[in-house]
């Protein structure tokens, strides 16, 4: 019994921190043996094809138009493409007002990835750049991410996503500290290998390199983006084109948000399990079993086992100083999280205690993620998270 603690605590450990380390160390020892190579400045860009879903976006969408032909990248080379299928809103006609911009429509709500094939049935670019309506782009996005193309082993390269906290006061600050973590590891991935996904929020691919895939997927972008990787393509991670969004709106919306992402993880596991054999795939199936797949499988579930145990071994004669230490630690961080659920349902500043908060709510989201494939449904169609 104390063997399977220590594995399952050693388990949690490298999910949510040992990958990091581990990770960080490899690149440093890399960068002592690799060339930094700068995307040289006079490449010919290619021409691009920018892709935005938009499903009853019409409290949002001038301002996301606005932000797109803003972007400095050569007009000549840029071909904006909205998709509005199932808007029951004001989208469609708003967008339908700018000529420089091609308007995708149909009545029917089909789900994101049905509209997005549509789209792509269209596009005769050489490079395709999707994103989402609700964010905003930085001016030199474009140019940022397709001056890695000139590299041919390059199939895809993903934007980062930043996320705008505010000051209300609740717990989405969890949520900025959580993706400015996950673009660390990102780059690091990069550096080292690929990037295991993009998000969906600012990814580009190759347009010849694009496969469709079955239109009940959940998490469209990271599918689209781990087949490219699947044939042997590079995805590299571009910190200097981000797409800006606001946080959640509440913690209850970040939880819904979460719960989906969590049910797409899991079928995404299931469809991809031959990026799991090491001997084809040897550095993309250790980046994406450390990565993606413990944290959408078994560490949520061994957090739950892990601090029973800890009881069990404590009463069961194992009263060691260790084990007592340990069931402490576990204790005081379980408190400090609960602790930040009633701080933020007071509306209490106090933002050290959210990040427990939101450790605990993002592994929970995991296994009600999990419950909801397998015993519920988690239908391609879903009701968005509403955002500050």
């Amino acid at each position: 019994m104390q063997s399977i603690f220590w594995i399952g605590l050693f388990i949690i450990f490298y999910t949510y921190l040992g990958y990091a380390i581990l990770l960080f160390v490899i690149v440093k020892i890399l960068r002592l043996f690799r060339s930094k190579n700068n995307p040289t400045v006079t490449y010919e860009l290619p021409t691009v094809t920018l892709i935005v879903a938009a499903y009853n976006e019409a409290y949002c969408i001038e301002e996301k138009i606005s932000n797109t032909l803003a972007l400095t990248y050569p007009k000549n080379k840029l071909t904006i493409v909205f998709v509005t299928d199932g808007s029951s809103d004001e989208t469609p006609e708003i967008v339908a007002k700018y000529p420089t911009i091609q308007l995708l429509h149909q009545p029917e709500r089909n789900g994101k990835i049905v509209a997005v094939h549509r789209a792509m049935q269209t596009v005769g670019s050489e490079i395709t750049v999707f994103t989402d309506a609700n964010t905003l782009l930085n001016e030199s996005a474009l140019e940022k991410i397709c001056q890695h193309y000139q590299d041919p082993k390059v199939g895809a390269v993903a934007g980062e996503k930043r996320v705008e906290i505010d000051n209300s006061g609740d717990a989405t600050a969890g949520e900025g500290f959580y993706w400015k973590y996950e673009s660390k590891l990102k780059a690091w991935d990069s550096e080292l290998n690929t990037v295991v996904g993009a998000a969906g929020e600012l990814f580009s691919i190759k347009t010849a390199l694009y496969i469709p895939v079955p239109s009940d997927t959940i998490l469209d972008d990271f599918m689209i983006s781990m087949l490219i990787a699947k044939n042997g393509y590079r995805i590299i991670y571009e910190p200097e084109a981000f797409a800006l969004e606001t946080a959640s709106a509440n913690t209850k919306e970040e939880l819904k948000r979460k719960i989906r992402i969590a049910a797409g993880g899991i079928q995404s596991f299931l469809r991809l399990t031959s990026l799991l054999n090491p001997f084809k795939y040897p550095v993309l199936s250790f980046q994406y079993l450390s990565h993606r797949i413990l944290r959408w499988t078994i560490a949520p579930v061994l957090m739950v086992f892990v601090f029973v145990l800890n009881w069990f071994l404590i009463f069961s004669n194992h009263n060691s100083g260790m084990f007592v230490l340990l069931l402490v630690a576990q204790n005081l961080f379980y408190a400090l999280a609960l602790l930040g659920w009633i701080l933020q349902s007071k509306s209490i500043k106090l933002k050290l205690f959210f990040i427990p908060y939101y450790f605990c709510m993002m592994n929970y989201a995991i296994l009600a993620g999990i419950h909801r494939y397998f015993f519920a449904s988690q239908s391609v169609l879903w009701e968005k998270a509403k955002r500050k």
